[in-house]
């Protein structure tokens, strides 16, 4: 099924489809979110969370997008800037001061320490994927880095659709396991 049929699904009220066309998205509109302001991880997913909500509720009133992703992203932006302006955060208020310094640079100190943590974060990525088997690495590969569909991981990989989508799926449920584990952990402790 493809993004417009699911859509149009999801516009019926199917909520398979509504939750299929989040997990397409979520992902890019977080990043996206994360990208426009040095807001919280968790004022931008309850952007996301409001984007979606929106959605399901106005469903029946909606076209359908020829470009579903784009279409997203734009109402996360327009979500978000709405927000802003209205000093509105779901964590707490925004003071003038605090609503500066959202669109201030960073400075030298505070860009090379988020160059290194994303480095150390993008290091402890690549060894726990070397971990994995090498089937589930190269499905990894080809969804997240070569950007293909699971049609496209079966040929490549000489497996049908599903079990190109177990592939992944396997390997990003062990990752999130590997990465969610020690925090749990932690946690517990400390």
């Amino acid at each position: 099924m493809n993004q417009q049929q699911l859509w149009t699904a999801f516009q019926s009220g199917d909520e398979k489809a509504y939750t299929q066309l989040y997990k397409l998205h979520i992902q890019a509109m977080y990043r996206y979110g994360m990208s426009l302001v040095a807001a919280s991880e968790a004022f931008v997913l309850d952007c996301v969370h409001d984007v979606f909500t929106d959605l399901w509720a106005k469903r029946a009133r909606l076209i359908i997008p020829d470009n579903i992703r784009h279409y997203l992203l734009k109402a996360l932006k327009n979500r978000i800037m709405h927000l802003l302006e209205r000093k509105e955060r779901p964590t707490h208020s925004l003071d003038e001061a605090d609503y500066e310094a959202l669109w201030a640079e960073p400075d030298d100190l505070e860009i090379m320490e988020e160059l290194e943590a994303a480095s150390s974060r993008q290091q402890r990525l690549q060894q726990l994927i070397a971990q994995l088997p090498p089937r589930q690495q190269e499905a990894l590969k080809l969804r997240f880095v070569e950007n293909m569909d699971y049609n496209q991981i079966g040929e490549v990989l000489a497996v049908n659709q599903q079990s190109a989508k177990n592939l992944v799926f396997r390997a990003v449920e062990k990752l999130r396991g590997w990465i969610v584990l020690p925090f749990l952990i932690f946690s517990i402790f400390f």
